[in-house]
């Protein structure tokens, strides 16, 4: 591991592409930190002929600007190490597990959606069900005479005589 050392602020190059990445919420963060424990961690940088370019760091590079800081702590690193990483969005892996965690959404999704209408079918379906019968014996009709219904045919002539004049018929 290469030993810290102390680097000109005014002499770090920031590639364009890195500078389009600074939020000023995380300088101020670190700025406050600095100034309460100091810099912490260096940051990183590779020699580009005379130049040195940045190649990690650049928020706590920007807090030491910030703080009106001439030199920075950092780490110069061969070229081949400088290499950018792959973001995190970038790599194979991270991709397929991307994948895989949209195809369970929409598993999932399906699944509460076919819950949510089998749910409401048995709500429908539960209140245009036709009226059955009771199997404990109640009558439709209060009127008819005991165990008999208005439809029931007579077994005698009394029986006969009964269900007319429950019904208003003449005899």
């Amino acid at each position: 591991m290469p030993k810290p050392e102390s680097f000109p602020i005014e002499k770090i190059f920031v590639p364009t592409k890195q500078k389009k990445a600074i939020k000023p919420e995380t300088v101020r963060e670190i700025a406050e930190s600095m100034l309460d424990i100091g810099q912490q961690t260096p940051i990183s940088v590779r020699r580009d002929g005379d130049h040195i370019v940045l190649v990690e760091g650049l928020h706590r590079l920007e807090a030491c600007k910030a703080l009106g800081e001439t030199t920075i702590i950092g780490v110069l690193v061969p070229a081949e190490l400088a290499q950018p990483k792959p973001q995190l969005a970038e790599r194979p892996e991270v991709a397929a597990e991307r994948i895989k965690m949209a195809r369970l959404k929409q598993l999932r999704l399906e699944k509460e959606a076919a819950e949510a209408s089998t749910a409401t079918l048995k709500r429908v379906s539960a209140t245009e069900a036709p009226r059955t019968r009771s199997t404990t014996g109640g009558r439709d009709n209060p009127k008819a005479s005991p165990g008999r219904t208005a439809k029931s045919t007579p077994k005698t002539l009394s029986d006969w005589i009964t269900q007319q004049k429950g019904s208003g018929g003449r005899y």
